[in-house]
């Protein structure tokens, strides 16, 4: 059963006179068969703790420390992080002109495995999939994120988060921008991978409409790079009526 660790984690943006901290200590575990949610404002440090752990040259860690099954993640390549099996599904993914969808998955799951997938089984794998999560099979040859919706974003990387089982995936903001639709067709998919019990997943979100259809074991709230408070589900529910206010209140 996998575990990421992240301790003391502190992380920095820009340099010399730009230089500002982003992430303030962050201590925060995530084992497989878990969901948890990380909730905030805006500008709280959410997503710097998503491309700090997936390894963003952006992003300076200043202290603290992130393991993985006890392997040090701070020294790894982002390569290397994504084969001992972490996974990030970006809030804006980029476009690869040139590249098919199923060439990428492909390629990935290759990269991944240390051998191609067997065709047969593959498209079978591949085909389902999409199935599942409600996409045409026209969209395998079609170029990755190139003209894509915002929803067909977000669908390719749930598809990439089914074919790839990796063993802790980090969701940055994966609702964002999705009409009904898209947002309960996502859900649906990292629930199906959740209840595989192989999973840990780590879910950035500003709203709570997504919990509506993927119920968190844990929620973190973040602000100004810390976690400011932590419960089960029923801090969603107050957070859904009570908003951040009273987290960023300054004491007189």
């Amino acid at each position: 059963m996998a575990t990421l660790e992240i301790r003391d984690l502190h992380v920095t943006v820009g340099t010399g006179e730009e230089e500002k901290e982003i992430l303030k200590g962050v201590d925060l575990t995530i084992s497989a068969g878990q969901t948890h949610a990380i909730m905030g404002p805006n500008g709280s440090g959410k997503s710097t703790l998503a491309y700090s752990v997936a390894g963003h040259p952006k992003y300076t860690v200043t202290r603290g420390s992130v393991t993985l099954d006890g392997e040090d993640v701070l020294t790894m390549s982002v390569d290397e992080r994504a084969r001992a099996g972490l996974f990030l599904a970006m809030q804006y993914p980029v476009e690869v002109p040139g590249v098919s969808v199923s060439n990428f998955l492909r390629s990935a799951a290759t990269a991944l495995r240390g051998e191609a997938p067997k065709i047969r089984t593959w498209v079978k794998e591949v085909k389902a999939e999409m199935s599942a999560l409600g996409i045409d099979p026209v969209f395998a040859e079609r170029n990755v994120n190139e003209g894509f919706s915002g929803g067909e974003k977000k669908r390719h990387e749930i598809l990439q988060l089914s074919l790839l089982k990796p063993a802790i995936a980090i969701l940055d903001e994966t609702d964002s921008g999705l009409d009904v639709d898209a947002l309960r067709a996502v859900a649906e998919g990292v629930n199906r991978v959740s209840a595989s019990g192989d999973v840990g997943i780590l879910l950035i979100t500003h709203y709570t409409r997504i919990l509506r259809y993927i119920s968190p074991d844990f929620v973190h709230v973040f602000v100004d790079g810390r976690i400011a408070e932590e419960g089960g589900p029923e801090l969603a529910d107050r957070l859904e009526a009570e908003g951040y206010e009273r987290y960023l209140k300054t004491p007189a």
